[in-house]
């Protein structure tokens, strides 16, 4: 099997990649709250504790673990020479734009002799303080005079635990994505360095969409319904100019199975800021969905046009029909959805802002899912749905659920 392999949502779960909630988390304050797109400061303490939960829950179904961490701290010691060239993108990605700063920021960061250390303290932040006073203060400017010992030069990354959006595990490939907002941009920077440097994977995986393209695409909005149909959001977070850039790629490719693309238009609010937290398959013939999507919801089919020689040819129409009945065509069976809270409208309202559709599915009928959705929890299991409750009143502060704390690395064909 190839280090990249997922070709559905349901089917089981061999490896997947998580990141463990770090001090990033301590470097939440009220002020930035809005721009870090956090809405509340979790208690990290906690916060970890559900995570190592959440973790053994996965390790205790036979899914092996790993750690972006870990792997990006891999790919370092297995190539020493990329660590300067990583940490001089990092800074320029930071935004640290005074020349003076950015040496200071090098010089800092390079001192740090342990490899994962260094890696965490990136995702951590830097402060000013942090940095070699004596040369801070040798010469001044108004950016000296103007910035607060205890400022960020480099912002801490506290959404880094919501793995499943820097990248989307897409078949024997996957789709390295440009982020929405600025404070997530950088997030895609370990996934590029992995994925080009670390001996698992480099030359082993095919690339569908990269970072540096010009339209927003994040992974919450990515699911595999089978190996020959992918379903992408149209949201908050990504751009229907992504889905055709990604589309054209895909069809283009002779090794990848995928020859349909259905793209869900969903509102662009934060409550439904990716498709995954309002819709997610739990089942061959099941999925979970958030009812307020309903009036709205637009499905569009996109295949290869009739040029097979034309990169910039797709037919793209739109599809009037229920959901039901489109899922169904395209799985080629009989579709049940279950509304959140079992379509109870203010219950259902609740738990989708915690995350209630937000399943991760480690096998067909398996589901991981936040333990403060109790009703949504109830009506799964009414309806045959294996439901395995994880602790979640500190992770589910920062607006994600399972799914988005995931990113599976290998499904079982």
């Amino acid at each position: 099997m190839k280090e990249i392999n997922v070709t559905s949502e349901i089917k089981k779960l061999k490896e997947v990649l998580v990141h463990r909630p770090g001090k990033e988390l301590l470097n939440l304050t009220p002020d930035t709250l809005h721009r870090l797109l956090f809405d509340d400061i979790p208690y990290l303490k906690v916060a970890q504790a559900e995570h190592d939960e959440f973790v053994q829950i996965l390790r205790d179904n036979d899914v092996k673990v790993y750690y972006l961490e870990d792997l990006m701290t891999e790919t370092i010691e297995f190539n020493p020479e990329v660590k300067e060239k990583f940490l001089r993108q990092f800074i320029k990605e930071a935004g640290v734009n005074t020349p003076k700063y950015r040496d200071l920021v090098f010089d800092y960061l390079m001192e740090i002799e342990d490899t994962k250390e260094f890696v965490l303290k990136t995702m951590e932040g830097v402060q000013i303080y942090e940095l070699d006073r004596e040369k801070r203060v040798m010469e001044k400017s108004l950016v000296d005079l103007t910035t607060e010992e205890t400022d960020f030069i480099v912002e801490p990354m506290p959404n880094l635990y919501f793995t499943r959006d820097p990248f989307a595990s897409v078949g024997n490939g996957i789709v390295l994505n440009k982020m929405y907002s600025v404070t997530r941009s950088r997030e895609t920077i370990y996934a590029e360095y992995i994925f080009n440097y670390h001996p698992k994977f480099r030359g082993q995986v095919e690339k569908y969409y990269d970072r540096y393209y010009d339209w927003h695409i994040e992974g919450g909005d990515i699911l595999n319904l089978n190996e020959h149909v992918l379903a992408i959001g149209i949201s908050e977070r990504t751009e229907a100019g992504a889905i055709d850039k990604l589309a054209k790629n895909i069809f283009k490719n002779k090794e990848c199975k995928i020859d349909t693309i259905l793209a869900f238009s969903i509102p662009e609010t934060r409550a439904f800021m990716h498709l995954d937290t309002v819709f997610t398959q739990i089942d061959y013939d099941k999925f979970t969905y958030h009812p307020g999507i309903m009036k709205t919801l637009q499905v569009f089919e996109i295949t290869e046009g009739n040029d097979p020689d034309s990169f910039e040819d797709l037919n793209v129409k739109e599809i009037n029909d229920s959901l039901e009945n489109i899922l169904s065509k395209y799985l080629e069976r009989e579709i049940t959805l279950l509304p959140c809270a079992g379509g109870d409208d203010v219950a259902s309202q609740r738990e989708q802002w915690n995350d209630g559709t937000n399943t991760l599915c480690i096998a067909p009928g398996v589901v991981v899912v936040y333990n403060r959705n109790n009703v949504t929890n109830a009506y799964l299991r009414e309806n045959g749905i294996k439901v395995i409750e994880m602790n979640s009143a500190e992770l589910s502060r920062g607006r994600g659920g399972p799914r988005c704390m995931s990113m599976p690395l290998k499904r079982e064909d």
